[in-house]
């Protein structure tokens, strides 16, 4: 997994009925993109995030 700050990070839920999370990666912590990030989620909520299978960075489009 590789991420720049300004991407986001989806975190899908394994239950239904229960909304994915996601929010910005605000901070990568890992060497050349890794993990961990830290994520000011869509709740405002700011978390140190050790993404698991069930996560997906989306990346912006280059401008």
């Amino acid at each position: 997994m590789h991420a720049t700050v300004g991407d986001r990070l989806q975190v899908h839920s394994p239950t239904v009925g229960i909304k994915d999370r996601t929010g910005e990666i605000i901070e990568v912590r890992g060497a050349e993109g890794g993990p961990p990030y830290m994520v000011r989620f869509d709740d405002g909520h700011e978390s140190l995030v050790f993404p698991g299978p069930d996560s997906q960075v989306v990346h912006l489009p280059a401008e």
